[in-house]
Parts: structure tokens; C-alpha cells; sequence
């Protein structure tokens, strides 16, 4: 009877070591599931990861197995066509794909193959999300105020998540105690051995000496083979840290419309579009400094709580809430020392005679302090007159406008805007 006993530190994830591959290899699948869960999952949801679903049939790989072998003849009954040597001509068409059904979708019997699911965290979700997303034009301004983080490879450790286990470290780390434990046993064990053979060729044959010495030797066997193959202490993950890169200090504008023309679908569609920006400030970069501006016919900074939740509603006077911008920038922010950024969110109804002063105010106040700014109108309709007054500013390279349509078209959007450069 053999008896086993699990010694891994987390049996239950006995896959854990291929997860990292796992994600790389399926890479492309996993951001597109990640794309669609952003629509689904309430965006201020961070405190979990995500279950991604990838179909069967993209993670299905060829297999070597065994041939039946050898040189069969078969005569199939019916035949009067062919005989031995013949040559069939490869059927047209769909080249043997077949009429059935396909894997993940239900036969005429009801039956079929459900697509794999399985579960990512919250740092992995997150990370997936913001690849290869950056500010525009961060240019290196008072490196001491504000730091980026990049994670870098910090040698080993002896505790960690599954996912970062070493497997060679551990095996080796393995081998290394076992050889100290059982060095000093294998050596006596040689000695008793050698003794034996000699007591064996005594004439006469001591019997109850070698019946000592073949159960000292067993004993010392059963003792070697109990040493663990691999001890919990054994186990070796990789370690990471994350080393600050000089950086450029940042300031974000968030200016939302949330005027009486702005209904609630456009609103939750706007805050949507901002609490994403704000992750992925807050998770890139360091101190980076946001500020949170509403308007109606009147512009206010407001704090993040009162920016996502407010239901102040109003007229709409876009240039009042650039002309805040452009006080606030003037107040806090010199731009000798700041990389200044605005994000504008609005259904772009506004004013006949306040959208020519809004292009104003950002061709001649804003743009030539900002690194970047970008529009996005959120409209199912043709395009309004602020949307046409902006379109003046589209040569310039710190300008950029989006239009949104419906959810689906936020996170694709926030990637165009955000868009990491190659160097």
C-alpha cells in the first residue's frame, strides 16, 4: 500500500507555475476579453480581477500520439469504382470542414463544448488594461516632485504568490537539502556495504553479523528515502520591486459638461471616460495632480467625490469652465515647472456665439501651455458647433478630438487618445 502525503505550499493551485505563460501565450485573446469587460463591469470596480472567457477551439494545440502503424489494405463494401493503385482526387470545397457542429456551439442533440473561463486578478486586469498607454509629450519638469514607477527584477525570495514561483531555484534549493540531509547517511551507508561484502566472503560465514548489518542498511535507506523530495522552505518566487525613474510633474484636467442637455446616459458615459483616466493616472504615475472641473453656465472645481456624484444640472456655457482652467493654471501651476494636460468631456451643444470664444481660449490661452488636450464629444447625432469651432485646432500636435456614440466605444477611444509613441 503507498501513501502519499502533499507538501506544496497551495495544492490548489497545482497549475500556478505555467500561469505567466499561459497569459502570454493567449495574450491577444485575454486583452480583447478585457476590452469587453470594461462595458460590462461597472467601471469603479477595481477591488476584483476579471473572469475571461477564451473559446475552445484558440486553445487547442496539436498532439503526438500513438500511430497505429504498418501497411493495411481495406476493401469497404459497395466498391466498383476503384481499384488497387488508384488515385482520388482531393475533394472541393471547404477542404473537410465538416457540417457539424462547432466546438462551443450546440449540436442537434443539444450537446457541445463549453469555451474556457477562467479567472485573472486585480493587478492583472489593471495591468492588461493600461498597456502601452502613456501622457503624450511628458517632458522632464522639477524631477523631484513627482516619480514614475517601473517593476524590475530583484532576485529571489521565500514567500510569494503561486504565480511568481521560481521552479528552478526551488529544485535547486530542493537538491541542495537533501544532499546536506542525507550526505552523512549515504556515506555510512557505503562504509556498511563494503563491510558487509567483506564479512560475506568469511569463511565460516558470520551470520549474525551480516543479519546486523542488512538491517542497519535498511534502516539507513528507509531514513534517506524520508527526506522529502521538496519542503515547503525549499520553495523559491521570483521577487519584484518597483525602482522609481525620474519623471516630469503632471497635472490632469478633467472639464465635464453637465448641463441640462447632457442626459443621463451621456453623463455615466463622460464619468465612465474619466474615472478610466483617473486609473490609469493613479496607477502609472506618481503624485500626479488632478483637477476636477463641472460646468453648466457656471464652471467650479469640485473634488472627486462631488465631480462623479453631483446632480447640479444647468444651462451650457462651455467657456467658462477653459476661462477656470486658465486661472487655475495661472494660480497654481507655472508651466516652467508643470506638464499641463486637459481632458473635455461634452454632447458638444453649447451657445452659437460662446463655441468661437471656446476656440478661442484654447488656441490662444491653453494649448501653448499644454502638453496635450483632448476632446471627446459624446453624440449620437451629426457633430454640434463646438465639435466644428474645434476642428480649426486638429493640425496642431498637442490637440486631439475623439467622438464617442455609445459605451462600447469608450475604452477603444481611451486608447487612440492615450496611445503610448515608439521611441
Amino acid at each position: 500500500m503507498a501513501q502519499f502525503i502533499d507538501r506544496r505550499l497551495n495544492g490548489k493551485n497545482k497549475s500556478a507555475v505555467n500561469r505567466q505563460r499561459f497569459l502570454r501565450r493567449h495574450k491577444q485573446k485575454i486583452k480583447e476579453s478585457v476590452a469587453d469587460a470594461v462595458n460590462r463591469r461597472s467601471i469603479t470596480n477595481t477591488e476584483t480581477g476579471e473572469e475571461i472567457t477564451i473559446p475552445k477551439k484558440d486553445i487547442s494545440e496539436p498532439i503526438f500520439h500513438q500511430g497505429k502503424g504498418g501497411f493495411k489494405e481495406r476493401v469497404h463494401p459497395g466498391n466498383d469504382q476503384f481499384i488497387t493503385g488508384d488515385k482520388i482526387d482531393r475533394p472541393q470545397g471547404s477542404g473537410g470542414s465538416g457540417s457539424g457542429a462547432g466546438e462551443g456551439d450546440a449540436s442537434q442533440d443539444g450537446e457541445g463544448t463549453d469555451d474556457f473561463v477562467f479567472e485573472i486578478s486585480k493587478d492583472e486586469y489593471l495591468d492588461i488594461l493600461f498597456e502601452d498607454l502613456a501622457l503624450p509629450n511628458l517632458e522632464k519638469r522639477q524631477i523631484n516632485r513627482i516619480t514614475e514607477w517601473k517593476t524590475h527584477r530583484a532576485g529571489f525570495q521565500t514567500s510569494g504568490v503561486p504565480t511568481n514561483i521560481s521552479v528552478v531555484r526551488s529544485l535547486q534549493q530542493s537538491l541542495a537539502r537533501r544532499t546536506a540531509m542525507t550526505a552523512g547517511k549515504r556515506r555510512l551507508l557505503h562504509e556498511l556495504e563494503d563491510e558487509l561484502e567483506r564479512i560475506k566472503q568469511h569463511e565460516p560465514p558470520e551470520l549474525l553479523e551480516q543479519k546486523r548489518l542488512k538491517k542497519e542498511i535498511e534502516e539507513l535507506r528507509n531514513k534517506i528515502k524520508s527526506v522529502p523530495f521538496i519542503d515547503t522552505f525549499d520553495l523559491r518566487y521570483k521577487n519584484y520591486e518597483k525602482r522609481p525613474v525620474p519623471s516630469s510633474q503632471a497635472v490632469m484636467f478633467c472639464l465635464m459638461d453637465v448641463s441640462g442637455s447632457m442626459d443621463q446616459a451621456t453623463k455615466d458615459i463622460a464619468k465612465r471616460f474619466y474615472v478610466l483616466l483617473y486609473l490609469f493616472l493613479t496607477r502609472t504615475y506618481k503624485n500626479v495632480e488632478v483637477v476636477f472641473i463641472r460646468h453648466h453656465t457656471q464652471a467650479k472645481e469640485v473634488d472627486e467625490h462631488e465631480f462623479f456624484y453631483s446632480q447640479e444640472t444647468g444651462g451650457t456655457i462651455v467657456s467658462s469652465a477653459l476661462k477656470l482652467m486658465k486661472e487655475i493654471v495661472e494660480d497654481r501651476y507655472p508651466v516652467d515647472q508643470w506638464n499641463i494636460y486637459g481632458a473635455q468631456a461634452s454632447d458638444g451643444d453649447n451657445w452659437a456665439d460662446d463655441s468661437p470664444r471656446c476656440r478661442s481660449l484654447l488656441s490662444e490661452d491653453l494649448l501653448p501651455k499644454c502638453q496635450y488636450y483632448a476632446y471627446i464629444e459624446i453624440t449620437r447625432r451629426s457633430h454640434q458647433t463646438l465639435w466644428h469651432e474645434y476642428q480649426h485646432l486638429e493640425e496642431l500636435d498637442n490637440f486631439d478630438m475623439k467622438n464617442i456614440q455609445s459605451v462600447e466605444d469608450i475604452y477603444p477611444v481611451f486608447r487612440e487618445l492615450f496611445h503610448k509613441e515608439d521611441a
